[in-house]
């Protein structure tokens, strides 16, 4: 529950939480695709619903509360999962005898930690696997952005002011990482018949993506077992 009570702003939650879990939307998207950026304006537009609570969303702050469960700064939880190998040495020699953590233990942390805000409910997972871990509750939406080359390509320019070259460096180095993060997890997969929808983000822009994503949440209906906030005057 400290995850939680970071996470929402408070020292202690007033109730329990009751219901059940969720509703949760996990993003999983290939690099280039402004997940992280489409996510907060997604839950901005869903916030207008005035649902029972806010919308949150999570991506570093997964790594932020595993960090402060394992004692280790957020950076050293993230070097530890993005590596193809674990080799106790380096490690060792990374963290220091009395800091250390096995990779088991690390990962054993975030997967917690991601279920625990999955669980609670109202919140947008981007990557993390989040469409694997809580891949049993009921009440999620599981989307996959994906894109064209060229158009991931020109987005990293962009955003990371790069040229043509690094861009597609960048892009090769973090897919790299997320593959071995997802091996972390439990060897995690990106198949078709992981999510409920994929977009191509060439073909839609953030409020077409986003009207998509909403009628997706309607037909599924991930929403019906919530209220919406009674405003008294």
């Amino acid at each position: 529950m400290t995850y939680l009570n970071k996470r929402m702003g408070t020292d202690k939650f007033s109730k329990q939480i009751s219901g059940p879990p969720g509703p949760i939307i996990s993003i999983s998207r290939e690099v280039g695709c402004n997940g992280v950026k489409l996510a907060n304006k997604l839950a901005t537009s869903l916030n207008k619903n005035n649902m029972e609570r806010d919308w949150k969303v999570l991506s570093k702050e997964v790594f932020h509360e595993s960090a402060k469960e394992l004692d280790l700064e957020p950076e050293k939880v993230r070097r530890i999962l993005k590596q193809d190998k674990y080799i106790f040495n380096d490690i060792l020699n990374a963290f220091g005898t009395r800091r250390f953590k096995s990779e088991k233990k690390v990962v054993k942390t975030v997967t917690e930690v991601i279920r625990t805000f999955a669980f609670d409910g109202f919140c947008i997972i981007v990557g993390r696997a989040g469409h694997f871990i809580a891949r049993d509750i009921k009440n999620a939406l599981h989307l996959r952005f994906v894109a064209p080359l060229e158009y991931r390509i020109k987005t990293i320019i962009e955003n990371n002011h790069l040229n043509r070259e690094e861009a597609i460096e960048f892009i090769e180095k973090v897919e790299k990482e997320r593959l071995a993060f997802r091996k972390s997890i439990g060897n995690v997969s990106c198949e078709e018949d992981c999510f409920d929808l994929f977009i191509n983000r060439a073909s839609f822009d953030d409020e077409k993506t986003i009207d998509l994503i909403e009628l997706a949440i309607e037909k599924k209906e991930i929403l019906k077992d919530y209220s919406t906030r009674i405003n008294y005057y």
